[in-house]
């Protein structure tokens, strides 16, 4: 395990590890008979290590990038919180997982990285669910229309903001499939319930189509939310359907192209793809590590 993450599970368990000593000690000082101190700093001594370890992983372990995703995390879809580092397309970006507490002030003890170098291997590359955007230039391929435009309204939307989003299943390129939710300003599972779809926020502003794949996944909203905001976009003529409801999709362009070379994937500058794991940062396989990580 890295020494930060170590690190961080240190600390917490040594908070609960703290209060049990000094549990103990007030019973030593005490006229309790030593039959009944010591299996009771014992019986303490293994809850508090019991509890400190289920809470740093409940509530505080980070997940560095899309290798240290266990296949359970996408059976349960988990939710995870997040701070969006980089929006390198205009449909997927880069996630830096902030569990727990401790991101901000006035309990600011963890911090996320700034300079791009740091950030190495340290986010899940995100792919934003049941939603598809206009392809920009790849390799000698000409950009579609209203590829740029997509690109920045969802850089203004995500670049230095904390999003929640649902994990659902790596795809061919090993991103993380995920549905996207704003906060809006809302704790934990209510930002969740109550937040802003990203993918429907994305078709409303006329910024992709509906993916329509034979694994596609809408979430709670179902696929029937998702098209009703597409042809709300096409009526409004809104961002690539200004020019009219007849130009080619994504879908449609990436079929195009499908015999000639595959569509690489997009990676922020200076951040290496989840596909090429640093050895380095890959969890070791220990005995003791694999019952941590369960």
């Amino acid at each position: 395990m890295p020494t930060e993450e170590r690190k961080e599970g240190y600390e917490i368990r040594e908070v609960i590890q703290t209060t049990a000593s000094n549990f103990f000690n007030s019973l030593t000082n005490s006229q309790t008979p030593l039959a009944v101190v010591l299996p009771t700093a014992f019986a303490l001594g293994s809850l508090s290590t019991v509890v400190g370890t289920s809470v740093y992983r409940r509530y505080f372990r980070r997940i560095r990038n899309a290798e240290w995703i266990t296949p359970d995390v996408f059976q349960k879809r988990k939710w995870v919180k997040g701070y969006v580092t980089n929006v390198g397309d205009a449909d997927n970006f880069r996630l830096y997982h902030t569990p727990g507490l401790g991101w901000r002030w006035p309990l600011k003890f963890r911090r996320i990285p700034a300079a791009t170098k740091a950030l190495k291997d340290k986010t899940i590359h995100i792919r934003i669910a049941g939603v598809d955007a206009p392809e920009g230039a790849h390799f000698g391929r000409p950009a579609q229309p209203h590829s740029a435009e997509s690109l920045l309204w969802l850089r203004n939307r995500l670049q230095g903001r904390t999003v929640y989003c649902q994990l659902l299943r790596r795809d061919q390129y090993n991103r993380v499939v995920a549905i996207v939710v704003s906060p809006r300003l809302l704790p934990g599972s209510l930002a969740i319930r109550r937040g802003a779809n990203l993918s429907i926020e994305m078709l409303k502003a006329g910024c992709g189509t509906v993916y329509e794949q034979s694994n596609a996944e809408y979430g709670q909203w179902g696929k029937e939310q998702y098209m009703s905001a597409m042809e709300e976009a096409k009526s409004a003529r809104r961002g690539m359907w200004k020019a009219g409801t007849n130009g080619e999709t994504p879908a449609e362009y990436k079929r195009r192209y499908a015999n000639s070379s595959p569509i690489p994937t997009s990676k922020g500058p200076g951040e290496t793809d989840s596909t090429e794991p640093d050895a380095s940062e890959s969890p070791r396989r220990t005995w003791l590590s694999r019952i941590w990580r369960r």
